[in-house]
């Protein structure tokens, strides 16, 4: 659990329990880390391109997240943590994407 301090603020009403333990990471960390995995096994089985579309693509999925995260910093609203997972989850498929595009760009380049 002390790991998770290193990787999400971990604030115990913006996290998941099961029987009473808490979460290593907050509810949008949860959905972004879930993504992350999910996009990369099924993009193992399915692969794709990595062109211009697919780098607008992912900053578009980013755009939820966002979107959430400064409305509920800046503004009077408070997300609830299933928008939290689902918007996070959102942007970790795109965060995954944009990475990939980015490494292989940098590759090619060098």
């Amino acid at each position: 659990m002390n790991i998770g301090k290193y990787f999400c603020h971990r604030i115990p009403e913006r996290g998941f329990f099961i029987k009473g333990h808490q979460f290593p990471v907050c509810a949008r960390c949860s959905g972004f880390y879930t993504g992350l995995a999910l996009y990369l096994i099924v993009n193992y089985f399915y692969p794709h391109e990595y062109n211009l579309e697919m780098l607008i693509i992912s900053m578009i999925l980013m755009i939820p997240v966002a979107i959430d995260g400064l409305s509920q910093y800046f503004g009077p609203r408070e997300s609830k943590n299933n928008l939290r997972f689902t918007t996070g989850f959102i942007g970790g498929v795109g965060l995954i994407i944009f990475l990939k595009i980015i490494m292989r760009w940098g590759l090619n380049v060098l």
